[in-house]
């Protein structure tokens, strides 16, 4: 595996399989893998909240989670061989906690969606033990209770489902106090197994417009938010594209 480095971010060029292996290795030997992804808005978002861009580069890995990232990575040279999506990598550590039989901690989302998703973790994976969960809605007092409890479960994996930038910035503060091997954030993917939320048919996320289904869906209150972060990511791309030191670099490969 090596590293793209895109907008100045340390992208782990990895495969799925890869992943998990990695995943694997680090419930066994109890090692930190504090898992960050980047898409569009992350990567515009982080180069105005300096907090949020810290916390991500904290991470001890991080993934490419959209396939705007991937497609500007093959453009800029520096090709990604896959998207991993949060949601999929969840699942897929689900699904190979089935066998391993990790201990699973959720933390995020509402009571009532967590609630859902703890019964069908339970149904879909009974290999795997959810050991503790923990709504989103709380507030900073409240942390240290909330980390002594998923420290006390002395789970495996932490799933973490609250929205960016306060998921990076709970994580980045506090992973190596829960003592959780593997920690991953896993955004608004606790709605999309609660059924709350409807996924993209897998077409849409193939061709990189699963941003424009979400839009369909809740367009009042998403269309303006894509349409900036996207042109700014697109912009973010070209800039890249006129460096000169990469403008050199692509002369000296056509002589």
């Amino acid at each position: 595996m090596g590293v793209s480095v895109l907008f100045g971010i340390p992208v782990e060029a990895a495969t799925m399989e890869q992943v998990l292996a990695r995943v694997e290795k680090a419930v066994e030997t109890r090692e930190s893998l504090d898992i960050g992804v980047v898409n569009a808005a992350k990567v515009v978002n982080m180069r105005k909240d300096a907090e949020l861009s810290e916390a991500v580069l904290s991470s001890d890995v991080i993934y490419a989670d959209g396939m705007s990232v991937v497609w500007a990575s093959r453009i800029l040279g520096q090709p990604l061989p896959e998207r991993i999506a949060g949601i999929d990598l969840m699942h897929r550590i689900m699904q190979q906690g089935q066998v391993k039989g990790y201990r699973v901690f959720c933390l995020g989302a509402t009571q009532e969606v967590l609630d859902t998703v703890c019964e069908r973790f339970a149904k879909d994976y009974p290999g795997a033990s959810v050991v503790g969960s923990h709504h989103g809605y709380f507030k900073g007092q409240d942390e240290e209770e909330i980390v002594a409890l998923v420290r006390d479960a002395m789970a495996d994996v932490l799933f973490v489902a609250i929205t960016s930038p306060k998921k990076e910035r709970f994580t980045a503060k506090w992973s190596d106090t829960m003592g959780v091997p593997v920690v991953h954030g896993v955004g608004g993917s606790f709605d999309v197994v609660a059924g709350i939320v409807k996924r993209a048919p897998p077409i849409w996320q193939r061709t990189g417009f699963e941003w424009l289904y979400r839009v369909l869906q809740e367009p009042g209150r998403l269309w303006r938010r894509y349409l900036v972060t996207n042109s700014k990511f697109a912009w973010l791309v070209v800039r890249e594209l006129l460096k000169p030191a990469r403008r050199q670099s692509f002369s000296n490969t056509e002589q």
